[in-house]
């Protein structure tokens, strides 16, 4: 690479800047095609430069105006790739001198009138160069104004006119924009290339730094050169001679990597005191809590996708005890553990950044890691009970019977007793039959002995369809009173039923007109007239007090089943929130199951 002239101490970042496309690194595909597109006189007119920050895109604008500018040594050259960077406008350029070179930052001229004057001077010829060139840099801050004032003059700029674009949110930029423009993806810089590139500039200066170092500062960079360059910078000025891998961690705040993979098998192995000492202690070295949780974060990853894609070990940036390690943690670990603790850590990540305390909130995360990452999975509680059981707490009885897993538990049978719910029957439609009419002796009244007198045949037919009271609920469901539905459930407690007659005793809460409003419904939907009332006698539940004793019943047995009590130890606060039984999944499966359609009959088919 060249150099500037000696005018002082310049950093890093700035002396090894690239002055040809051959000092790029990292963008091969780039390179080849401005190359290809330079020797077949095919410039575009516009060009725009994405990627992150500092992977070159201002600097390939500058390449590629000191490209179209340069004349030669002799005065008489062509635009090319491989620019002299001697003559007059190949050191103006690289100077940032250059009358025919404007670079503008859109971050601080994002108006409209800044683009304006762009408008107004691309009219006028180059002064002294080939092409008169508009550097804009972060493209996307400009206004929506702006954007639609450049429009015309970047779909036909003068022949002498050429605009280079960079932004780092090409999402941001208009397609109206993009359309007109040759666009060009500058990738983050490889592992590999880094570390080379770290070690010509190293060596170049003079400065004594290991590999294990540039590997840490590469991998902070996160594929940015100008980022590398400055933490190489850095390193040297913090090193003073020779800088190592511990000098390079004390100057980012990272924690020994071998470190934090024994951090990382203390929390797996469940040794809560172990992993806050070995925290502490990184802490108290300078590490910082919420970078010692992104390096676990990390190792979780990597070790996932090891498991997964075992050439991942392969990493320039990841030194050979980790390497090994790492491999051996991928094939102990299960990929249920590595993701559950991934989803965990990045819930402390949140925490601790937000936390008054970041070592106090690290400190907890630790704790729950470790109290979790020794919970079994299902299938080994499935495995340890089939193997054998443990002795029921109270002694010698036999555990119930379940189904499937978690809270889902066998349901009590039902019962037949007066006032328990029944399961729910297919609806019957009100019978279409004369309403009753006339005296009370032939309507079906009750004598004083509680026989019921003869009824009508029409009466007979219609109460007959309702042999049970289950089916009276049945009827009101499907007439939608959810009023009188309400009532009936929770308000009634059943003396005694038989079709168009009803006894019984009502709850304190219930409405003083429930008997009235319940025969005058029953009789306006069935057409017969029923006879309701009241007695002192019936202590039955209602139909809702049965319903939650049943589900307290449920919830019981299921909470006996060793899955469901081994679940509850492990968290303590943990509720059962929803039980179905082996009869509810069976009768789920059947509803939800689409219903066989026959062959219908096509006319088309027969001759």
């Amino acid at each position: 690479m060249s150099q500037p002239p000696d005018t002082g101490y310049q950093v890093l970042a700035r002396k090894y800047r690239p002055e040809t496309f051959a000092d790029l690194v990292g963008q091969d595909a780039m390179v080849r095609t401005l190359k290809n597109a330079f020797q077949a006189d095919r410039i575009a007119q516009a060009f725009i430069m994405t990627g992150i920050r500092g992977t070159g895109k201002t600097t390939t604008a500058r390449i590629i105006a000191k490209g179209m500018n340069c004349i030669g040594q002799d005065g008489t050259g062509a635009p090319t790739t491989d620019p002299c960077g001697e003559c007059e406008h190949c050191t103006a350029i690289m100077e940032g001198r250059h009358v025919d070179v404007l670079e503008m930052d859109a971050a601080s001229r994002t108006g409209v009138g800044d683009i304006r004057d762009i408008i107004e001077s691309v009219h006028y010829r180059a002064a002294s160069a080939r092409y008169k060139i508009y550097i804009i840099d972060e493209v996307h801050m400009l206004s929506t104004s702006a954007f639609n004032a450049l429009l015309k003059t970047l779909e036909e700029p003068p022949a002498h006119v050429k605009f280079i674009f960079a932004t780092t949110e090409i999402r941001k930029v208009p397609v109206t924009v993009l359309s007109r423009c040759q666009r060009f993806d500058l990738r983050r810089i490889e592992p590999e290339a880094m570390i080379g590139l770290l070690r010509r500039i190293a060596d170049a200066e003079g400065a004594q730094i290991t590999d294990e170092a540039l590997a840490l500062i590469t991998r902070a960079a996160e594929g940015s050169a100008r980022d590398a360059t400055s933490l190489l910078d850095q390193a040297i000025s913090h090193g003073a001679g020779e800088t190592g891998a511990d000098q390079v961690r004390a100057m980012l705040g990272l924690a020994d990597r071998g470190r934090v993979l024994d951090l990382f098998d203390m929390i797996l192995r469940g040794d809560a005191g172990g992993a806050l000492s070995e925290l502490g202690a990184q802490y108290a070295e300078g590490a910082d809590p919420l970078a010692v949780l992104r390096d676990l974060s990390e190792i979780t990853h990597w070790v996932s996708v090891v498991k997964i894609t075992p050439d991942a070990a392969e990493d320039p940036t990841i030194g050979p005890d980790e390497r090994a390690r790492g491999q051996q943690m991928a094939e102990n670990l299960p990929m249920r553990v590595l993701t559950r603790m991934w989803q965990m850590l990045l819930k402390a990540l949140d925490e601790v950044a937000e936390a008054p305390n970041a070592m106090m909130a690290a400190e907890m995360a630790v704790i729950r890691l470790t109290h979790v990452a020794d919970l079994p999975t299902p299938e080994d509680l499935v495995r340890r009970l089939s193997d054998g059981p443990p002795a029921s707490p109270e002694g010698g009885g036999a555990r119930p019977q379940a189904h499937g897993q978690g809270a889902t538990a066998q349901g009590t049978p039902h019962g037949t007793a007066q006032g328990t719910p029944m399961p729910r029957r297919p609806t019957h439609a009100a019978p279409t039959g004369p309403s009753a009419s006339g005296n009370g002796n032939g309507s079906g009244s009750g004598n004083g002995n509680g026989q019921m007198t003869a009824r009508a045949p029409e009466t007979q037919d219609a109460l007959a369809q309702y042999p049970g009271f289950e089916h009276v609920l049945d009827l009101i469901r499907a007439q939608r009173d959810a009023r009188l539905l309400i009532e009936v459930e929770g308000c009634l407690r059943l003396a005694s039923y038989r079709p168009g007659r009803i006894e019984f005793t009502p709850t304190p809460d219930a409405p003083a007109d429930l008997a009235q409003r319940l025969g005058s419904a029953l009789q306006r939907w069935t057409g017969a007239r029923w006879a309701v009332t009241l007695v002192n006698s019936a202590t039955a539940p209602t139909l809702r007090e049965a319903r939650e004793a049943e589900q307290d019943a449920r919830t019981a047995q299921a909470r006996e089943h060793p899955l469901v009590r081994a679940v509850f130890s492990a968290f303590p606060g943990a509720s059962i929130t929803g039980i179905r039984t082996a009869e509810d999944i069976t009768t789920e499966a059947g509803e939800e199951a689409l219903p066989e359609v026959e062959d219908e009959w096509d006319p088309f088919e027969e001759g």
